[in-house]
């Protein structure tokens, strides 16, 4: 052995010694890239019976399903009165018809459909043709469902002598005005309500007798079709300062009035964009969007009545609403004697429930709610990731009203006397919290609705599906199996199909009895057989105390297929910490992306610590102007009790990682917990609140402005940087203003501290995608291992690296998507 030679091998054993390391596990190195990018490919299509559609047949008690099989899927029919399932046609024969008469070549598993429509009695079927290649089944490629292109075929096959035939084009969904934004959300459109090609957009009566239309920003009437010329003015107050606004447009049930909100708006700030590396041109390109920030002046929506007849206006007293973020969109009483809105004050701790009497003008405030924290203001949705915790429903024309509020410290239901806008009861009560509400049945005054927390001792983030009484009596429970629920209910809601699982429990889906919540049918049980054949393990459910001592905090351990009890594993965190929701996983999933990270030699986390959402309004208020939190206090305990019961897991090697708040979160890990937390990767992050979108960071820090947006920014602390960094950013991220994180990069290189930067061309709010992938891999291997990287520049390592799958797994975190912020 040469000189040079031992002294390499020195250094090699020296590196891993400091980095706590057995030699054994500097190894190979590429092998564990290889196993972390081969992932997904190993694990597809290993999960079988799980249904992935249904639809229940109207005005029956039968359903279909389709459900995953070996190579593809397969279709159900059951029919729950006579407590059956079958084949929904012969699978066979269908794909042999179809392969004749489309010019295809399809098999019993892999038919050119998702979805179907039974004709004719249930002796034939009707779907779009799937294009060639895109398949219809899971072996067809990607996860599918979704609705057909537009002008894709349609065929009809009987199931009765299997022969197939073009059928007429389904009828294009011509919609119909839709409700608007949600309560409490910016009113849409500009004020013009102009179309494209510059004539006014009209809005019709319900008698359709009339239009409104907005022009030269006022509010003209016109009988339906008659020039424009012939129109009434209702209004002459309007202006380019104060413009009535198409959008807000809303006739009264008995098209004698119009209400309209007149808009003063706020400061339209521009962010503009440099897109360095267009694909049809040599030279940048410059844009620009409206992006409004904390502070900046909002819109004042004054709502106005007109009667058409009298051509009279009330402008409603402002003294209810007099510093609104919103007001929100008008909905007028079936009488037409009356119309609400909801005023959602700046600064989210004052909402009230505003009803105008529409002959006088006058206003009263119906509901109100305040806080002195924040009011989680959107309206309640069917997904953990994004719930919200108010809920209004107007019973018998507003008469009485339910109302969804977290007064008592959790999210509970109450029905007001709409009259006097007293409480006549509270409708539900608990330490538990009331999710989301599915259906409200005013003729037998009954609420269908989903809660978490209900059972001691369990998960608090499980959903359950209940129903009660208006008086708060008749507590009926219809799902209890512990794990992750959804239910759709037949259409007689005579009968319910109810799905569950876990991370460690595939899905089970059960059709039971409403009456008595029996089990009529066992579905399909979900089959992991092939899966756990390929090494893959379910992640660990653990929870801990919090910082409170009291309260469990909840989380997920996912280990690497060829792990080992007796070896030491520094462990990654992927973290968001977003109030708006929470986000540990909890149904079965493969967990790709964390898991391929893990593969790596990792063991990785996710964690829900206090100040996140769908626990009580204690542990939610913890974000309450103090992002900078993330819940960090919470989460080293969880990583710290997790040590104590497995030596291998070790805590002197962790980071974190994460996108869009998450990147705050993971570099504000970085700075504010430096002796716990070593390395952090930060992609497309909000480090300053003050720089992101005004909606949701007014939300949870309040306004107006204060020092505690300073104690928050990862901008304004980044001179306490001390661990390793990663940050990465889109040039053309239009959620996250990508300037954000280039004022932290101007602050590290002020404090001359140490850090990597991946800009990314062309991208919007991202990871990075498999890039980002790559560099966050080679930034955790480096710098919690110890390791050195495979050489990326190599062919091999560069075609092994190429569309790799995603750490982030983004598809599974729809908030870390531009388009999914859209609008909100």
């Amino acid at each position: 052995m040469t000189r040079r030679a031992s002294i390499l091998i020195a250094a090699a054993v020296a590196v891993l010694a400091w980095a706590g390391l057995p030699s054994a596990q500097g190894q190979d190195v590429a092998a564990d890239y290889a196993r972390a990018n081969s992932l997904r490919t190993r694990v597809q299509d290993t999960i079988f019976d799980v249904i992935e559609t249904q639809q229940w047949i109207e005005g029956s008690s039968k359903l279909w399903y389709r459900k995953s099989v070996k190579g593809g899927d397969r279709f159900v029919l059951v029919d729950a009165v006579a407590r059956t399932k079958a084949p929904a046609f012969d699978h066979a024969r269908l794909a042999q018809a179809i392969s004749t008469a489309a010019s295809g070549s399809y098999t019993e598993v892999t038919l050119p459909f998702q979805t179907f429509t039974y004709v004719d009695n249930m002796n034939a079927i009707e779907f779009a043709l799937a294009p060639a290649g895109a398949g219809g089944g899971r072996a067809g490629g990607g996860r599918g469902g979704g609705a057909p292109a537009p002008n894709v075929p349609r065929w009809r096959c009987t199931i009765t002598d299997y022969q197939c035939t073009r059928a007429a084009a389904a009828p294009q969904g011509a919609g119909g005005q839709g409700a608007g934004p949600g309560r409490g959300g910016r009113q849409g459109g500009g004020p013009g309500g102009a179309a494209a090609d510059g004539q006014p957009q009209f809005r019709q009566s319900p008698d359709r007798a009339q239009d409104a239309f907005i022009q030269n920003y006022n509010l003209f009437v016109r009988a339906t079709g008659a020039p424009i010329a012939s129109a009434t003015q209702l209004s002459w107050d309007g202006s380019e300062g104060n413009a009535y606004t198409f959008n807000s447009i809303a006739w009264s049930p008995d098209s004698k009035k119009v209400g309209i909100m007149r808009r003063r708006p706020g400061y339209d700030r521009q962010l503009v964009f440099v897109q360095s590396s267009p694909s049809d041109q040599l030279q940048p390109k410059n844009s620009s969007r409206t992006y409004r920030k904390p502070g900046d002046v909002v819109d004042f929506d004054q709502p106005v009545i007109f009667d058409v007849a009298t051509k009279t206006q009330k402008v409603v007293d402002s003294a209810l609403f007099p510093n609104p973020y919103s007001n929100g969109r008008l909905e007028w009483r079936r009488s037409s004697q009356a119309m609400t809105f909801e005023y959602n004050q700046r600064g989210h701790q004052l909402y009230r429930v505003i009803e105008v009497d529409a002959n006088t003008g006058q206003a009263r405030a119906v509901i109100e709610e305040t806080s002195n924290a924040f009011i989680d203001y959107r309206r309640a949705a069917p997904g953990l990731s994004d719930s919200g915790r108010t809920y209004r429903f107007d019973v018998e024309d507003g008469k009485e009203i339910i109302w969804m509020s977290e007064r008592d410290g959790w999210s509970h239901l109450y029905l007001y006397d709409g009259a006097t806008g007293r409480v006549k009861n509270q409708i539900t009560k608990g330490n538990w919290a009331v999710h989301y509400v599915e259906r409200v049945d005013e003729a037998n005054r009954q609420i269908y609705f989903t809660a978490n927390g209900v059972d001691a001792g369990k998960d608090p983030y499980y959903l359950f599906n209940f129903r009660i009484n208006f008086d708060g009596t008749g507590l009926t429970r219809y799902t209890t199996a512990d794990g992750q629920h959804t239910v759709d209910w037949s259409p007689n809601r005579d009968f319910y199909l109810d799905t569950y699982s876990r991370v460690d429990v595939p899905p089970v889906s059960e059709l039971r009895r409403a009456s008595d919540q029996s089990l009529v049918l066992e579905l399909e049980k979900g089959d992991i057989t092939e899966l756990t054949a390929t090494g893959w393990r379910a992640p660990e459910i653990f929870n801990a105390k919090g910082r409170d001592g009291v309260t469990d905090i909840w989380g997920v351990i996912i280990r690497p297929t060829n792990f080992d009890a007796n070896r030491k594993y520094p462990v990654i965190e992927n973290i968001y910490a977003g109030p708006q929701g929470s986000f540990v996983p909890k149904t079965f999933s493969t967990q790709t992306g964390m898991q391929s990270l893990a593969e790596l030699g990792f063991i990785v986390v996710q964690i829900d610590g206090m100040g996140t959402a769908n626990r009580s309004k204690a542990f939610h208020d913890v974000a309450f102007k103090n992002l900078g939190d993330a819940g960090f206090p919470d989460r080293i305990l969880w990583h710290k009790a997790v040590a104590a019961k497995y030596p291998y897991y070790d805590i002197t090697r962790v980071g974190l990682y994460g996108t869009s708040a998450g990147g705050q979160n993971a570099m504000g890990g970085a700075l504010f917990h430096p002796e716990f937390y070593k390395a952090a990767a930060a992609s497309a992050g909000c480090h300053d609140n003050r720089m992101d979108k005004i909606w949701w960071n007014e939300q949870w820090m309040s306004w107006p402005l204060g020092p505690h947006y300073v104690a928050s920014s990862n901008m304004e602390n980044a001179a306490k940087l001390q661990g390793a960094l990663l940050l990465i950013v889109g040039e053309m991220d239009t959620n996250v203003d990508p300037a954000s994180t280039m004022q932290v990069v101007n602050k590290l290189i002020e404090a001359n501290k140490d850090f990597d930067l991946l800009v990314i061309p062309n991208a919007g709010h991202t990871g990075g995608g498999a890039y980002g992938d790559h560099k966050r891999y080679d930034f955790f291997v480096r710098h919690l291992q110890g390791r050195v990287p495979p050489p990326w520049n190599s062919t091999a390592m560069t075609n092994a690296g190429a569309g790799g799958t995603s750490v982030l797994d983004e598809d599974a975190m729809p908030w870390v998507a531009s388009e999914y912020w859209e609008g909100r």
